[in-house]
């Protein structure tokens, strides 16, 4: 198993945490040289594909939790 989370945020980004390699549709790799990072979910960032926090002015609402 990997050392690796993925915290899904309330009505915000995911939250990735561990040792991990982002790369863009062409293979490029992101600087991720941090030991978390904050991927996007509302697809509002203007600096996608990291959350910039743009999800707050917008009031993005995340999906209810499944029963």
């Amino acid at each position: 198993m990997s050392d690796v989370t993925i915290e899904v945020k309330e009505n915000g980004p995911f939250l990735v945490k561990g040792d991990i390699q982002l790369v863009d549709p062409d293979g490029n790799a992101f600087d991720t040289d941090k030991p978390a990072i904050a991927l996007c979910r509302c697809g509002a960032s203007g600096n996608s594909p990291f959350c910039d926090g743009t999800h707050r002015k917008i009031d993005f609402k995340s999906a209810p939790k499944a029963s």
